[in-house]
């Protein structure tokens, strides 16, 4: 799949991920909000995945993933991964250990929901290992 320009891609590829110790690969951010309800819009270049980790809170919290272009993947740890494309809707309660990202050959952006909560954080743990990612089809 052709790489879209930073204008073709809704609310814009942003720049390079700050986050980008925790990605396997190249990704950008633009935040599109950051008070309230913050919202992030996230393009990852094929191939890029985030590492594991969990959204930790006392009492709500959680994610949610809104993909808006290409093709991506989703995975809850010891769940089969599931493959995102435009329109996929993924709710991600708090606690659970998950990972998202691109497919090999399709860039992928999704906006990032921050469900608000009590005490909020973020775990980042171990990258998603090749071997685990080279399987997926």
């Amino acid at each position: 799949m052709e790489e879209m320009s930073n204008d073709e891609i809704l609310f814009g590829k942003g720049e390079v991920n700050p986050y980008g110790e925790f990605f396997s690969g190249k990704s950008y951010l633009k935040m599109l909000t950051t008070e309230g309800v913050p919202i992030g819009n996230v393009t990852f270049e094929p191939g890029c995945r985030n590492n594991w980790h969990i959204h930790h809170a006392d009492k709500g919290g959680g994610q949610i993933l809104l993909a808006t272009h290409g093709e991506g993947w989703y995975q809850a740890e010891g769940e089969e991964a599931q493959k995102l494309t435009p329109g996929s809707v993924v709710v991600i309660p708090a606690g659970v250990k998950h990972w998202h990202g691109a497919t090999k050959d399709s860039e992928f952006t999704h906006l990032a929901v921050e469900v608000p909560g009590e005490n909020c954080s973020n775990e980042w743990l171990e990258p998603v290992s090749d071997e685990d990612y080279d399987k997926l089809e």
